[in-house]
């Protein structure tokens, strides 16, 4: 696996402080004609409360209509061919995020890692965005 990923950044919400960052991911095929060749390309939020082991990891994997930073968009850049695209390097689209998590059932305060698809968020979070 390949992860191209950057430094995390703060949110501050209410009285906590969440750590978030964005990564590009891939899976490389070692076999093959497509050895060494990138495939199952996704785009991924970390969050987690400051000085708390627990994460949230919410994932855009790429295909069927869902398209993720490809080379040709920014880097953190998600969408789908009908339903418009989402910046996770905006702070308001990761506080969107968080919210839908939270909604969802996510606790900050675990200890656990815990992995959610992205894109049942997506259609809410980018209405939301979009009406700013």
């Amino acid at each position: 696996m390949v992860r191209n990923g950057k430094k995390a950044r703060r949110l501050i919400v209410g009285d906590q402080t969440f750590l978030w960052s964005v990564r590009h991911e891939h899976d490389v095929d070692l076999a093959g004609e497509l050895a060494s060749r990138y495939r199952d390309c996704r785009e991924v939020l970390s969050l987690r409360v400051y000085g708390l082991p627990g994460r949230l990891l919410i994932t855009f994997n790429a295909g069927d209509g869902r398209i993720v930073s490809d080379g040709m968009l920014p880097g953190g850049t998600v969408g789908t061919t009908g339903s418009g695209w989402l910046n996770l390097n905006e702070p308001g689209t990761v506080r969107a995020l968080l919210d839908e998590a939270l909604v969802q059932g996510w606790t900050p305060t675990t200890s656990a890692i815990q992995h959610l698809d992205g894109w049942q968020f997506f259609e809410a979070v980018a209405t939301r965005r979009q009406a700013r």
